[in-house]
């Protein structure tokens, strides 16, 4: 019953080693540019506005935030354009601060996009509601957070079946945004009765006559303010470079294209919209966006107009929960990284049945449902919180390609790709720096606290990893034992005769030593010795074809080299092995093969004991050792742990 319901809400599992299973999930530059540009589009509905309010009575300035908006949008693209092309496997500004700066540089990179993909998701989806219920009854206001918190819990039920089911559901909304927003934006500049024609010199009058009587630092004091408050138009625009291995061969092809729709879309969305604010004199009024004020404007108060008018906010209601799809996107991708850095516990780089990066999932949905609650759904309060992190990633990155092009001067055209860098960063920078400055009061330390604490947390598990890895390597140069070249006599294998199945495990020691035990607990017990190894495909081993091969041979290498030192040894020998993102699924039904023609068959697995264990040792170890015992007592088959002692 419950595996039934699993299947439906989750869907069939999917086999990771079919390659026509890997092009149907793979996003072609369409799909990318709905699934991860929505959330940087979707910044066009908050994001100007955010600008064009800072200026207050000064809002010719507005011209020249136009100008600078589309300006950066490009700039920040582009230089992005360079991550995807280092980095054609994924992991964005995770991977470019990791490996081109310093681990720790990652490692804040990566704990930054963490809290911005979770605030993504929660932000996106409290103002999409919220836009909706504006043209709903007063009374309904009590059932929005209610709302918003159901919104979350389906996002993630459609991202568990699969990121690309989950896209095709959005690309109306996201397609009906771009359509309607471009032709108002276009409709808008033609019939206004002065048009830009006239609205342009005088902007340029007004800022002339603004900078006589207070000055050019004063006016370019004003225009930063409001154009870093408008920090938020500029999000969602590492996704692409964060989920590079999800898109279709050619990736970095691709991935270009994806970031030049998104940079196309976004500039012209932003900073048209800016232009509209200034040409139809918009002003701010109680209970609407600027976008609404202004579209009102220019579709008029007839049936036509009106009908028009719900349509689009409906859309950018409808593209703000798209938007919130990014977080599911790109978070859990982070995570699968950091994972694999041994930042944060390993079951984050676990894929499900259905090659979604599962743990990672539900992690950020939680994560969002409680900022949801803890805010009580106020867009306001999470914009707040919303803006900061964004640019710390930008500076970390556009910072990493600079050095790489400073340490790479041999490289044809470097000196473009240097000036291009060095001039995102520095506009990134003086957003991140003005943004802190103005928002630090507001919310913005909470942002920061929380970033912190991750930090913290992440350097925490990391010195644990390590601790482990630097006993299990000397364990394993130890306990690996040189083989003979060639073996004059092979033992013949008797399924009749008593048999050790030995589960040989993530690492040569703890395979070894469980061998090792078994021989010296039970001498001359055993004639068969059988081995069990499952390769788990994971975020990092999931990425190509390559990756996979090189999965199967380390796996297979291992155990061969148990069966050709039993052989030595002068003991009968076989081996097992299998591969997929269910790891116990796997070994249960290799287990199966191996009870199946050795009836006399015992089984062993082994399992780390530290000194100091508690509840943060038990979340990072592996439990598949209590998990397998159980599982095959159940059948009836008899499975002995052998502790494996680590003096930590």
């Amino acid at each position: 019953m419950i595996a039934h319901l699993k299947r439906i809400i989750f869907g069939s599992p999917l086999n990771p080693f079919n390659p026509k299973v890997r092009q149907s999930i793979s996003l072609i530059a369409l799909f990318a540019w709905v699934g991860l540009g929505a959330d940087a589009l979707s910044s066009s509905c908050y994001g100007p506005e955010e600008s064009f309010l800072a200026l207050g009575a000064n809002y010719h300035l507005a011209i020249f935030i136009s100008i600078a908006t589309v300006i950066t949008i490009f700039i920040i693209a582009f230089g992005y354009n360079q991550v995807i092309e280092l980095f054609p496997g994924g992991g964005g500004g995770y991977k470019v601060a990791t490996k081109l700066l310093h681990p720790y540089a990652g490692l804040v990179s990566g704990s930054a996009l963490i809290v911005d993909y979770v605030l993504t998701i929660t932000v996106s989806i409290a103002s999409g509601v919220d836009a909706v219920f504006s043209f709903l009854p007063l009374s309904w206001q009590e059932y929005s957070l209610f709302a918003k918190a159901l919104l979350i819990v389906l996002m993630l039920a459609l991202n568990l079946r699969g990121m690309k089911e989950a896209i095709i559901v959005l690309v109306p909304i996201f397609l009906g945004f771009v359509v309607v927003h471009f032709v108002l934006i276009i409709y808008g500049l033609v019939i206004h009765p002065t048009g830009l024609s006239q609205i342009m010199p005088l902007a340029v009058a007004d800022t002339h006559a603004l900078t006589q009587s207070i000055g050019w630092l004063a006016v370019m004091g004003i225009m930063l303010h409001a154009y870093s408050l408008g920090a938020g138009t500029y999000t969602g625009l590492e996704a692409v470079a964060n989920n590079v291995q999800h898109l279709s061969e050619p990736r970095v092809d691709t991935g270009k294209r994806t970031m030049l729709y998104m940079a196309v879309s976004l500039g012209f969305t932003a900073g048209g919209i800016i232009l509209l604010y200034l040409l139809w004199n918009v002003h701010a009024e109680q209970g609407q966006t600027l976008n609404a004020v202004v579209f009102h404007q220019i579709l008029g108060d007839s049936l036509l107009g009106k009908v028009l008018l719900i349509i689009t906010l409906l859309l950018e209601g409808g593209l703000l929960f798209v938007a919130a799809n990014t977080g599911f996107a790109g978070g859990p991708n982070v995570l699968a990284n950091m994972a694999a850095d041994n930042w944060v516990p390993h079951r984050f780089q676990y894929l499900s049945n259905r090659l979604a990066i599962q743990n990672g999932l539900l992690i950020l949905g939680v994560a969002a449902l409680a900022i949801l609650f803890l805010s009580h759904g106020s867009v306001s309060f999470l914009v707040v919180l919303y803006s900061i992190n964004v640019f710390i990633t930008f500076s970390l990155s556009l910072l990493s390609i600079s050095i790489y092009w400073i340490k790479h001067r041999s490289t044809r055209h470097w000196q473009w790709h240097l000036l291009n860098s060095i001039c995102g960063f520095i506009t990134t920078l003086s957003i991140l720096c003005v943004t802190i400055l103005y928002k630090f009061r507001d919310g913005g330390w909470i942002t920061l606290v929380i970033t912190g604490a991750i930090i913290a947390i992440c350097v925490a598990v990391k010195r644990r990893y390590n601790k482990i890895a630097r006993k299990l390597h000397h364990l394993d140069n130890l306990l690996r034992k040189p083989l003979k070249q060639d073996l004059s006599v092979i033992p013949e294998l008797d399924p009749g005769k008593p048999t050790a199945v030995i589960l040989v495990g993530k690492s040569f020691s703890m395979g070894m030593n469980n061998l090792l035990t078994v021989m010296r607990l039970f001498p001359n017990q055993f004639k068969n010795f059988i081995f069990l190894d499952v390769g788990i495909v994971d975020a990092q081993s999931f990425q190509g074809e390559a990756e996979l091969d090189s999965l199967k041979a380390q796996v297979d290498k291992t155990v061969n080299y148990f069966i050709r030192y039993c052989q030595q040894e002068g003991f009968a020998a076989e081996g097992y092995s299998s591969f997929g993102v269910e790891p116990m699924k796997e070994l249960m039904k290799i287990a199966e093969q191996a009870w199946t023609k050795y009836p006399n068959a015992i089984f062993f697995a082994g399992r780390l004991i530290l000194k100091k264990d508690n509840f943060m040792t038990n979340f990072l170890l592996d439990q598949a050792a209590l998990i397998f015992q159980r599982k095959l007592h159940l059948k009836d088959k008899e499975l002995m742990i052998l502790p494996m002692k680590l003096s930590i």
